[in-house]
C-alpha cells in the first residue's frame, strides 16, 4: 500500500470580539446577487461566504410593479437596510471569486486553498460547502454558463481551466492554457462562459476563446498590453468585452476576429466588469483607483458614441462591482460592502452655458441618446440630469465631451505609458476633476475587525496580533483564547513589554491570512518544543517531578481532540466487551492468567512474559525525571530513555531530548581504562504498559525490560568495537536502526520477549493484513482490534485496552473553547498547496469520529491513543565550563572542560554538576543543606545567569554568537566550599564521584542515577 501524502493539523482560535457577529473580517473579493429572492452573497479574504437580505424589489420591470407610495427620486426616500442572513466558513484561504449557478440555487466559490466548492443555502438539509474540484494552485476565477447548465468553469494559477459537474460528477473537462503555444505562461485571471464557449485572460495580455464542449481553442485575441483582469460574453457569443491593467476596456468581435473598440474611460488598471444586459449595451466597470463607471451604448451606431458616467468613487480599489435593480454594490479591501444608487444614463446631460457653443457637431446632439424606457423615470416626471463633471470620455476617438485644446495630440492619441489626467475629460470652461454622481453610499454593510499582522513571542506560546481597527491583542496558543488587549497601539511598541528571554524550539506555524489566528502542526516539528512544568500558571496545584518538562505539541493535541479520545475509548470498551461475550459462548476453556481487579491504574502483578500476559496500564506514581540528573556518561549511544522515551510511554514521559544529558565525550587525553564502561546505557524501567512500536526488535525489548550491569553488558568484543574513529569524532550510532543489539541478551529471555511482541504489538500483522489496513486512524484502530481478537483466541478472560492517552500529571488539563476550529489537511507536493480533508470544532469532534478516522494520520493516532511521539535526535549545546579567575578548582583533572548538554538543561543543573565535581561527597544527607544554585553562581558575558535559564536561552540571548558558550562559575560566599579529593583518591562511602578507571557495575549504576546531563566534549 502506497504511503499517503503528508498530513497536518491546524486549529483556528475563535475571535476575541465574538464569532457570533455576522460579516467579513477582511476584504471582499466576490459578489453575487439573487434578484428573485433579493439576496446578496459575498466572498471574502477571510474564507467566509456571507448571505445578506437586501429587502429590495430587484425584479421590477415596468410601472405596474412599482410601489405607488415609494418615490425613489424623493430626497427623503430611503431604501430599507440590508440585514445579515447567514454565513459559512467555506475556505481556509482567500475566496477569490463566487458565482451563482443552477437557477441561483448553487453558489460556487473559488479559493486560494486550491479548492472549488459549492454551497446550497436554500436546500432543505443545508450542508457545509462541498468540494467539487481541486486545482494544483490558487483558483482565481469561477464562471457559470447560465442558470440551466449543470457545470461551472474555474481557472487559476496552475494554467488550467477545469469544468466541474455541479451534481458531484467530478471533472468534466480540462483545458491546458498556453500548452499549444509552448509558453510557460497561462495563469487565468479572467474567465467567462456560455453554454458554447469559454473566454479566458491572464498576465500574457492575451484573450483566448475555447470550445466548451471539446476544450479546443477556437481563437485568441492579442491587443492588450497588460494583465487581462475580467471578461464578459454576450448572450449570442459574438461580442466579448475585456478589462485590463493597461487601463482600457476592449470590445472584440468573434465574427470579425479582431478588436472593434478600445474604450478609455478609466485612468487606472481596470479590475472588474459587470453587465446583466444580454448584448452588453449597458455595463459597469471599476478600477484600482476606486472609480466605478457606467457606460451606455444603446441606440448608438458606434460604441464610442455612447455615454460613460462616473457613478461613485471608493477610497480604494474596487475588486468587484455588481448591479441589480436601482442599486450598485462594490467590494474592496475593506470588510464592509457599500451600496450605491444607480445613475440613469438615458437622462439629459446638464451642460454648462459656456459649453453650448461647442455643440455644433451632429455627434454631440442629444438625439443620439436613447429615450428613457418606460417605467424608468420617477412618477412625478422629474428626470435628474447627469452632471457634466461626471461624464467620462468613452474613447480617444469619441467626439463627446470635447477635450481641452491645450494638448490635442496627447488627448487624442492613446498611450499606455502616459496616463490621462482627469482634467482632460472636462470642457474648456471647466478644468476641474471628475466629480462622481454619488458622493456617499446609500447604505454600508458593515464588516468586522480581522487580524492582519502577528508576532510570535520568544516563548512560542503567546502571540501578539494587530487587527484592522488597530487594536493589539495578546493570545495564548495553548489555551486558545485572547489574554489581554493593549488598545490601539503600534504592534512593535508592545512586543518588548511582553516578550521574555526564552528560546523555545519551533513547533508550530502561525498565520493570520484569513483574519483569524491559525496554528499549524506538522509531524516533523510539532513535537520539538518543551516547557518546564513549574513555569505553568494553573488553576489548581499539581505535583510534578523536579524539572519536569511538557511537550507543547503533544499537550495541545491531547485536549483539542479530547472528545475524539473519549469516543474512541468508549468504542474500544464496547468492542472488547462484545468480543469477550462472543468467545465465552464458544468455549469454556480457562484463561492463562487471571488478573485481579484493582482500583489503582498502575502496574499489575504479572509473571514471566507469555503469550497472554496483560500489559501494565498507566500509573499515577511520580518517578524521577529520566535524564535530568547530572553525572558522567560514556560516549556513544544515548540511554534508552532518550532513544525510546516515546516508546516506553511512561506516565510522565520525558521528551526525546531528555536522555543522556551529561555524557562524556572522551578526548585523546582522557580516554584510558574507561573503555570498559557501558557503551550502551540502559534505560530506566518502564512505567507505562503500553505496547511498543514496531520498530523495536525482540532483543531490544529484552534489553530494556531486563537491564544488566555495565560489566555484564560490555564483553570483550564490544570493547574492541569502540574504534578510535567513532571516539575521535564523538559519533553515536543508532545500532537499533541497523538491527544490531547493544549487548548479547540472555537467550533464555529471548523467547518470552518474542512471544510478548507477537501478542501485544500493534504491528504484528502479516503481509496480507498490511494490504487491508489503511494508513490512517481507522487502520490504527483495526490493528488494535485485531490484537484483541488474537488475545481472545488464546483464551484471555479479560482483555485490557491498548488505548492509553497521556494523563493530567504529564499533560495538565486544557480547556480550549468548543468553537475552536480543527482542520486536517493534506500537502499537495506538486503545487505547494494544501487540501482540506476535514473541518470541525473541538465541541463536535466526538460526533464526527467516523469522518476523522478516515483522514487522520497514523502519527496523530499514536499521540492521542498511545501517548507516543516520533523519535527525534537530541539537540545539544556545546559550552566550556571554567572557574571564575581560577578561584575554585576545575571540574576536570585532565583539563577537558568542554562539555555539551541538552539545550533545555537549566543553569542550576550545571551548578549541581560543578558542585559534584569540585566538592567531596557528603557523608550523610542533610535536608537543610544549601542547594548548589544557592551558593554557586554562573556567569556568561559578565552577566549573572538565572538558575532557571536554559542553555538554549543563554546561547541566544546572552552569548549571542557562534562557537562554544563560555560559562564561568564562582562562589557567592554563603557556604565554605571544601575541595574534592585529588584525582586517584578512593571515593568515600556515599560519594557520587565517578571512577576515572575501570567502572564497576555498582559505580556505573550510581552514575546513571546521579545528577548528570552534560557530556564532556573533545577539547580543541
Amino acid at each position: 500500500m502506497g504511503r499517503n501524502a503528508r498530513k497536518r493539523i491546524s486549529y483556528v482560535l475563535p475571535l476575541a470580539n465574538g464569532a457570533g457577529a455576522g460579516g467579513h473580517r477582511l476584504g471582499v473579493n466576490g459578489l453575487a446577487v439573487d434578484p428573485a429572492n433579493s439576496i446578496l452573497y459575498s466572498g471574502g479574504r477571510d474564507g467566509v461566504i456571507c448571505a445578506w437580505d437586501l429587502n429590495l424589489d430587484l425584479r421590477r420591470q415596468n410601472s405596474d410593479d412599482r410601489d405607488p407610495f415609494a418615490d425613489t427620486s424623493a430626497p427623503s426616500y430611503k431604501p430599507p437596510p440590508t440585514q445579515f442572513r447567514q454565513q459559512v466558513q467555506a475556505h481556509t484561504h482567500w475566496i477569490n471569486d463566487i458565482a451563482l449557478a443552477q437557477g441561483n440555487e448553487a453558489l460556487v466559490s473559488a479559493s486560494s486553498d486550491i479548492t472549488v466548492k459549492v454551497w446550497r443555502p436554500a436546500a432543505q438539509d443545508v450542508l457545509p460547502p462541498q468540494t467539487i474540484g481541486l486545482h494544483t494552485d490558487y483558483v482565481k476565477r469561477v464562471a457559470s454558463p447560465g442558470p440551466r447548465e449543470n457545470w461551472v468553469a474555474s481557472g487559476g494559477l496552475d494554467h488550467k481551466i477545469n469544468l466541474w459537474d455541479l451534481n458531484g460528477g467530478g471533472q468534466k473537462l480540462q483545458i491546458a492554457v498556453g500548452e499549444d503555444e509552448n509558453t510557460a505562461k497561462g495563469s487565468v485571471y479572467a474567465l467567462a462562459a456560455t453554454s458554447a464557449i469559454i473566454a479566458s485572460g491572464g498576465p500574457e495580455s492575451t484573450v483566448r476563446i475555447w470550445d466548451a464542449r471539446t476544450g479546443k481553442r477556437i481563437t485568441k485575441f492579442v491587443g492588450h498590453t497588460d494583465n487581462v483582469r475580467d471578461v464578459l460574453i454576450t448572450q449570442d457569443g459574438d461580442t466579448i468585452l475585456t478589462a485590463s491593467s493597461d487601463q482600457t476596456v476592449k470590445v472584440w468581435s468573434m465574427t470579425a476576429g479582431r478588436c472593434m473598440y478600445t474604450l478609455t474611460m478609466h485612468n487606472d488598471s481596470v479590475w472588474s466588469l459587470h453587465s446583466d444586459d444580454p448584448q452588453l449595451s449597458v455595463f459597469y466597470s471599476s478600477d484600482r483607483s476606486g472609480l466605478v463607471a457606467k457606460s451606455d451604448v444603446r441606440n448608438c451606431a458606434e460604441m464610442d458614441e455612447g455615454v460613460s458616467v462616473a457613478v461613485c468613487q471608493e477610497h480604494e480599489g474596487v475588486n468587484k462591482v455588481i448591479q441589480a435593480g436601482d442599486h450598485i454594490w462594490t467590494a474592496t479591501s475593506s470588510s464592509s460592502i457599500n451600496r450605491w444608487n444607480d445613475v440613469e444614463t438615458a437622462a439629459e446631460v446638464a451642460l454648462p452655458e459656456s459649453y453650448k457653443w461647442h455643440r455644433s457637431s451632429v455627434a454631440t446632439t442629444r438625439s443620439r441618446y436613447p429615450s428613457p424606457p418606460s417605467g424608468s423615470s420617477p412618477l412625478n416626471g422629474a428626470v435628474p440630469k447627469i452632471p457634466f463633471k461626471a461624464l467620462l470620455r468613452m474613447s480617444n476617438t469619441a467626439p463627446f465631451p470635447l477635450f481641452s485644446s491645450k494638448d490635442n495630440e496627447t488627448s487624442t492619441v492613446h498611450s499606455v505609458n502616459m496616463a490621462r489626467k482627469p482634467s482632460e475629460s472636462m470642457s474648456v470652461a471647466d478644468q476641474g476633476q471628475t466629480v462622481p454622481c454619488r458622493q456617499l453610499p446609500d447604505f454600508s454593510i458593515e464588516g468586522q475587525n480581522g487580524l492582519i499582522k502577528h508576532h510570535l513571542l520568544n516563548d512560542r506560546r503567546r502571540v501578539l496580533t494587530l487587527d484592522t481597527a488597530g487594536e493589539v491583542i495578546l493570545w495564548d496558543l495553548l489555551q486558545c483564547v485572547a489574554i489581554k488587549s493593549f488598545g490601539k497601539r503600534h504592534l512593535e511598541d508592545v512586543v518588548p513589554e511582553v516578550n521574555t528571554r526564552e528560546t523555545v524550539a519551533h513547533w508550530c506555524a502561525v498565520d493570520t491570512r484569513t483574519g483569524s489566528l491559525t496554528c499549524v502542526l506538522e509531524e516533523n516539528y510539532c513535537f520539538d518544543a518543551e516547557m518546564y512544568a513549574d513555569e505553568l500558571e494553573l488553576d489548581k496545584d499539581m505535583d510534578f517531578r523536579e524539572d519536569q518538562r511538557i511537550n507543547l505539541g503533544k499537550w495541545i493535541l491531547r485536549y483539542l481532540f479530547c472528545n475524539l479520545i473519549d469516543e474512541e475509548i468508549k468504542r474500544d470498551e464496547d468492542f472488547r466487551n462484545t468480543l469477550i461475550q462472543e468467545k465465552s459462548h464458544i468455549t469454556g476453556r480457562p484463561t492463562n492468567i487471571q488478573i485481579p481487579e484493582s482500583n489503582l491504574n498502575g502496574w499489575n502483578a504479572s509473571g514471566p512474559a507469555s503469550g497472554s500476559t496483560i500489559r501494565p496500564s498507566n500509573g499515577f506514581h511520580f518517578p524521577p525525571t529520566p535524564g535530568m540528573a547530572i553525572g558522567l556518561a560514556t560516549p556513544g549511544l544515548p540511554p534508552s530513555s532518550a532513544g525510546h522515551s516515546t516508546q516506553q510511554l511512561n506516565p510522565l514521559t520525558p521528551t526525546t531530548e531528555e536522555g543522556s544529558q551529561l555524557e562524556k565525550s572522551i578526548t585523546q587525553q582522557s580516554q584510558q581504562p574507561k573503555d570498559t564502561v557501558d557503551y550502551f546505557s540502559s534505560a530506566p524501567p518502564p512505567t507505562n504498559g503500553n505496547v511498543k512500536s514496531a520498530t523495536e526488535t525482540s532483543a531490544d525489548s529484552t534489553q530494556e525490560n531486563l537491564p544488566q550491569s555495565p560489566s555484564e553488558e560490555a564483553p570483550t568484543n564490544q570493547k574492541k568495537g569502540k574504534a578510535l574513529f567513532s571516539k575521535k569524532f564523538n559519533m553515536s550510532f543508532n545500532m537499533k536502526k541497523l538491527g544490531i543489539t547493544s549487548s548479547t541478551p540472555d537467550t533464555s529471555a529471548k523467547p518470552a520477549a518474542v512471544d510478548e511482541k507477537s501478542e501485544d504489538s500493534d504491528s504484528r500483522s502479516t503481509k496480507t493484513d498490511e494490504k487491508v489496513m489503511e494508513d490512517n486512524l481507522f487502520g490504527f484502530v483495526q490493528k488494535m482490534r485485531q490484537g484483541y481478537e488474537e488475545q481472545a483466541n488464546l483464551g484471555a478472560g479479560a482483555i485490557q485496552s491498548q488505548i492509553a492517552p497521556s494523563l493530567p500529571n504529564e499533560t495538565p488539563v486544557l480547556k480550549p473553547p468548543p468553537s475552536t476550529t480543527i482542520l486536517i489537511q493534506e500537502d499537495r507536493p506538486d503545487s505547494g498547496g494544501v487540501a482540506d480533508l476535514f473541518e470541525g470544532t473541538v465541541g463536535t469532534l466526538g460526533q464526527q469520529t467516523d469522518l476523522i478516522e478516515k483522514c487522520a494520520p497514523v502519527w496523530l493516532a499514536d499521540v492521542l491513543l498511545r501517548n507516543q511521539i516520533p523519535l527525534k535526535d537530541i539537540v545539544k549545546v556545546s559550552f566550556i565550563l571554567e572557574p571564575y579567575q581560577n578561584v575554585l578548582p576545575s571540574i576536570s583533572a585532565d583539563g577537558n572542560n568542554r562539555l555539551n548538554a541538552n539545550r533545555m538543561l537549566r543553569a542550576r543543573k550545571i551548578l549541581s554538576y560543578v558542585a559534584e565535581r569540585i566538592e567531596p561527597a557528603p557523608e550523610k544527607v542533610d535536608e537543610d543543606a544549601l542547594k548548589p544554585e544557592e551558593y554557586l553562581e554562573l556567569y556568561c558575558q559578565n552577566q549573572l545567569i538565572s538558575p532557571t535559564m536554559t542553555l538554549a536561552s543563554i546561547r541566544a540571548h546572552v552569548w549571542r554568537g557562534g562557537g562554544d558558550v563560555l560559562l564561568l562559575y564562582k562562589a557567592n560566599g554563603r557556604k565554605e566550599i571544601k575541595h574534592a579529593p585529588a584525582p586517584g583518591t578512593p571515593p568515600q562511602a556515599g560519594s557520587t564521584t565517578i571512577s576515572e578507571g575501570k567502572a564497576s557495575s555498582d559505580a556505573s549504576r550510581s552514575s546513571q542515577q546521579s545528577s548528570r546531563g552534560i557530556v564532556e566534549g573533545k577539547a580543541c
